[in-house]
């Protein structure tokens, strides 16, 4: 299953021709870029006096509390992250071009 996801990210990203180990070592990196960006755009969204609500959900790791807290706080939050993602995508393929 894992192999197959690997697989399916690395054709969505372009660089299915790399070796396994460069793919992989991309894959985490872009993860991270992902992560953040998608993370950004809801938290921007966020009322001045919330961020530091959705900050004290974010350390506890409790991912129901935070969805509920996005759910209520951030409507269209799961779009807005997509969008985010999507973006950065476009951007690692409009790099790995130059």
């Amino acid at each position: 299953m894992q192999d197959e996801l690997t697989k399916a990210i690395a054709v969505n990203l372009g660089i299915s021709d790399l070796p396994i180990n460069q793919q992989q070592e991309l894959i985490a990196q872009f993860g991270e870029v992902a992560l953040k960006s998608a993370t950004l755009s809801v938290v921007s969204k966020l009322a001045n006096d919330k961020k530091e609500e959705f900050a004290k959900l974010a350390e506890a790791g409790d991912p129901s509390a935070l969805k509920t807290f996005l759910d209520r706080e951030v409507p269209r939050h799961e779009e807005l992250a997509k969008t985010a993602v999507a973006e950065e995508v476009k951007k690692f393929k409009a790099f790995q071009v130059v």
